[in-house]
This record gives C-alpha cells, structure tokens and sequence, in this order.
C-alpha cells in the first residue's frame, strides 16, 4: 500500500491529512497559517509539520507517493500561484517550492477546485466525473470538474462562478468591485441583504423584524416555522440560486450539482427551492442533473488534495 498526504491551505489555519491510495484518511491535523513577513513561513511551516510526522510514525518514504495542496487563491495547471491576497504571496511556482523543502512530488490547485475534486471523489458528487459544486458561504465559491479533474483555466481563475452577474440593475457593489454578482444573492450574507430589503419595503409582520442581528440561519429558520414574509425572501433567493445553476449547467452539463458551505445547512428545502427554479431556465438537454449536498464538511479540501497526487 502506498501513502499521501493532502493539504488545505487556509487563511487562519493549515488542515494537513494522512491518506492511503485507496483514499481512506488515516489521520488529520491543524497547524496556525503563519501570514507574517508575506507569508514566507507558510511552506516551510507545512514542510517541518510533515516531516514531523512522517519521523513520529516511522514511515517508509518510500511508501509516500508525495503531497497535494489547495490554496486560497488562483492556481494554473503547472504549479504557479496567481497572486493569494490573505496569505501575502505574489506570484510563484507552489509545487516547486513544497518539494525542495519535502523531497516529494507536489500536486496544486485552488481551494474551492480541490474542494469539488473531493467531493466528486468522496462526497456528494460520488461516483460522477462531471460535478458543479457551488460552496454558498460568506461569499460564494466554485469549483467545476469535468471528466474527473478540476478545471483551473488558463490563470487558475476557472470555477470563480460567484461572480457571474446575475442582475445588471444592481446598484451595491460586491466585494469583487463589480455589481449584480451571485455572491450578492446566494451566500450567507446575500441572504441576510435580501431579508432586510424586504423587511424595509413591506409592513408585513413577522418574527425577523424582531431580531437584532440578523443571520442566513434566521431567515431559514423563519420559513421553516411558516413565516410568511421569510417564505418570500427565500423565494427570491431559490430563485436567484436557480437561475445561477442553471446558467452554470447549460455550460457545463454536469451529472450532479453539490451544494456545500454554510448555507447549505438548510438541507433538503434548499435543494428543492433551486431545483425548481432551476427547470424553468435550464436547457432542456442539461436538464437531468441530480442536486446533492456536499458531505465532507471541512474535510472537502484534504481529500481533494490527495486526488490531485494520486492522480498525477
């Protein structure tokens, strides 16, 4: 049996787990993301903890088929990282640098790729070699596998599908600078915006206008219990969220879209909302595609990173 490890960088902490090749994780860890001095301890950091293990557990380095890591930022198909704003890298070849300081053969991609590689892999896409994973958090991530590998583009920006604009009226600006962006709808925060818009246009009552510090869980869980003006505002988010995925699909005609992040907590009525929005644009030949939700969690980007090694 031969042995790996998968690395998902983040910008707070560094998620470091122990594989076999048959793609059961065998162990995990953290250690802090040291973003000091432009981040200039972060692969030497990851390397010693590594390195660390590997003499801890007394493994054979010549059962490690090598390293994967996904990074929060873009990331092209040979290894060079794009620019990572949080961390303070510039531009860079990762994977040449992870393995002058292992030994060991590198495999990189961007966060949200890697974390759609593992879901296809393990998780709510299982079992599918062409998946749409949409990560609906504070803001809204992508990643887009087609024939079982993660589609980076030419500058590592492929799957950024959180800014697709939706709606070219819109007058505030989301955080990437421009207007109308999914993001501004679909994330956590997008449906706390909508929420508070329609809190503010309508005399309608309801148990959110009680609620100081309103939160995406608020708004659902409103709904759930039949409130009658959060059943509208999730209206308007199912049917932003439809409209986006489909738009997606007709691009890429996937066998399943997966739905993680912490909007996706919602469950199943988040599913069936977007689902039905979603018929009433979708082409009519990327029509069968089955929604999931994603199953991982946190762990999403370690798997997806030890698939890019062993598929290497």
């Amino acid at each position: 049996m031969k042995y790996g490890f998968g690395v998902d960088l983040g910008g707070t902490t560094v998620k470091i787990a122990y594989f076999d090749t048959d793609g059961n994780m065998l162990d995990k860890w953290e250690i802090p993301t040291n973003t000091t001095n432009n981040g200039e301890n972060i692969l030497p950091d990851i390397a010693a903890s590594i390195q660390s293990y590997i003499s801890a557990n007394n493994i054979d380095r010549n059962t490690l088929i090598g390293i994967g890591i996904g990074v929060p930022g873009p990331v092209s198909t040979r290894g060079v990282v794009n620019k990572c704003i949080n961390l303070g890298w510039g531009v860079f070849n990762i994977e040449v640098e992870l393995s002058k300081l292992t030994g060991m053969p590198v495999q990189a991609g961007n966060d949200a790729n890697v974390a759609a590689l593992g879901e296809s892999w393990k998780g709510g896409g299982q079992g599918c070699e062409n998946v749409v994973m949409a990560t609906l958090g504070t803001g809204v991530g992508g990643g887009i596998i087609i024939e079982g590998k993660a589609l980076a583009g030419v500058h590592g920006a492929g799957g950024e599908i959180g800014h697709m604009v939706l709606n070219r009226d819109e007058t505030d600006t989301c955080g990437c600078g421009k207007r109308g962006c999914v993001e501004q709808y679909c994330s956590a925060t997008g449906v706390v915006r909508i929420a508070k818009q329609f809190l503010a246009k309508s005399d309608a009552p309801s148990c959110l206008r009680s609620m100081e510090n309103l939160t995406c869980k608020d708004v659902f869980d409103a709904g759930n219990a039949k409130d009658a003006l959060a059943l509208e505002i999730l209206e308007q988010v199912y049917a932003y969220l439809g409209e986006f995925l489909a738009n997606v699909c007709n691009v890429i005609n996937p066998e399943v879209v997966v739905l993680g992040g912490g909007v996706s907590k919602a469950g199943q009525c988040l599913l069936d909302g977007a689902k039905k929005y979603f018929d009433q644009y979708v082409f009519h030949a990327a029509k069968d595609v089955r929604f999931a939700l994603a199953t991982l969690g946190n762990d999403a980007g370690a798997y997806g990173a030890f698939k890019l090694i062993l598929d290497n």
